[in-house]
């Protein structure tokens, strides 16, 4: 073989080489850079009106959630990371707290037996920065026990005819929902 073709074929393995390792190394961090809960959304249209609740799903991954990791007799983040947020084009009517168009925090009172949904008027803050002084208003929520154990926490808006949705929250063993109007 030729010197030139034999400095050729190195350097073309060479840049091969470190292309493969560049690839592998990034795949690598972005792997490792996945978030544990990782950002979710929900969305519902009713009368021409779009209700959207912005949140992160953690998942259970082993771990006792309610009772244990977010213990009883406390407000919860509803969810993980920054504060969930409800974003609504249209007046509301949650389980009979007025609710303004706009942009809210949402946070939860949890109880073994009575969840409460609370709509707060601050935004864009951790979730662990909850002021009780800026909420809207707390509505008690429908409780219920899934048929399976949740792994990953979720939040659904819901059409239920007419003007009418619902709001559910479901994780682990437990289902918490609220009815809502577009008003």
């Amino acid at each position: 073989m030729q010197k030139s073709t034999r400095s050729l074929l190195t350097s073309v393995l060479t840049s091969v080489s470190t292309s493969v390792l560049v690839l592998g190394f990034t795949a690598s961090l972005a792997s490792a850079q996945k978030p544990l809960s990782p950002p979710a959304d929900t969305s519902v249209t009713i009368n021409g009106k779009k209700i959207s609740i912005h949140y992160s799903a953690p998942s259970m991954r082993g771990r006792k959630i309610f009772g244990d990791l977010e213990g009883y007799g406390r407000v919860w983040r509803t969810g993980a990371n920054e504060a969930t947020v409800l974003d609504t084009a249209a007046d509301l009517n949650i389980a009979g707290l007025k609710v303004p168009k706009g942009k809210y925090s949402l946070f939860t009172f949890l109880d073994p037996n009575q969840w409460q949904l609370i709509v707060n008027k601050q935004t864009g803050m951790s979730g662990l920065d909850y002021d009780q002084t800026q909420d809207l208003g707390r509505v008690k929520m429908t409780m219920s026990k899934p048929a399976a154990p949740i792994e990953t926490f979720k939040i659904s808006l819901e059409s239920a005819g007419g003007n009418k949705g619902k709001l559910t929250l479901a994780w682990e063993n437990t289902v918490a929902s609220a009815p809502f109007t577009v008003e």
